[in-house]
């Protein structure tokens, strides 16, 4: 009888103890999916996945989070994509009008040095020498800001194909991770049926 109490006892302990300590993994785990990268998420939740045989069984609700994560993450990634993209369409507008601006300032700086030493210019009359030097100024400004504009191009432009690049191999990741975590519940799935069925065919004898 007092054995009976003791095994009651022990068996009691150790079913709290399995569960104490299954709920901190539970909290370990749920934390580091909210606090570390994509990356570290995979790795901790195969680390902290109960194993069969040569497999891994990975918990729903991890692969669940590890889902949301990784949208959260193509979200973001594309959400700074697009804004990327909106700078170079603005920027290549700006680009456009410093040209044309260029173009019509070289177009009258042509006309002007064909004119007399003495002319107009916005009401002044100015000699030729500095109505050149004005233009030129204006010329040099404006290639200034043309080659501003162009450099802020070339590096947000940069910044987009290594976005697209980070998001593609983002993309890929999850694919082949997906793909890898069907093939192994697949796997675990089978080899369960084959052994209920022997369970099965077991005791039909």
């Amino acid at each position: 009888m007092k054995l009976s109490k003791y095994l009651l006892a022990i068996t009691i302990l150790l079913s709290f103890s399995s569960i104490t300590n299954a709920q901190e993994e539970n909290v370990t785990v749920e934390q580091a999916l909210k606090q570390e990268n994509i990356e570290k998420q995979f790795d901790i939740v195969i680390k902290k996945s109960s194993r069969y045989q040569e497999y891994k069984v990975i918990k729903q609700v991890w692969i669940n989070k590890l889902k949301a994560n990784l949208a959260d993450t193509l979200k973001t990634l594309e959400g700074k994509l697009n804004t990327t993209n909106k700078q170079i369409a603005d920027q290549k507008s700006t680009i456009s009008g410093l040209e044309a601006s260029l173009a019509k300032t070289n177009e009258d700086l042509a006309s002007v040095t064909q004119q007399k030493d003495s002319m107009s210019f916005f009401g002044a009359m100015v000699t030729k020498s500095s109505y050149k030097t004005i233009m030129w100024v204006i010329i040099g400004v404006l290639l200034a800001l043309l080659g501003f504009f162009i450099y802020k191009f070339k590096n947000s432009n940069a910044v987009t194909i290594q976005a697209k690049k980070a998001l593609a191999e983002t993309e890929e990741e999850f694919e082949d991770h997906r793909r890898r975590s069907l093939e192994r519940e697949q796997k675990v799935m089978r080899k369960l049926q084959d052994e209920i069925n022997k369970q099965r065919k077991a005791g039909a004898k």
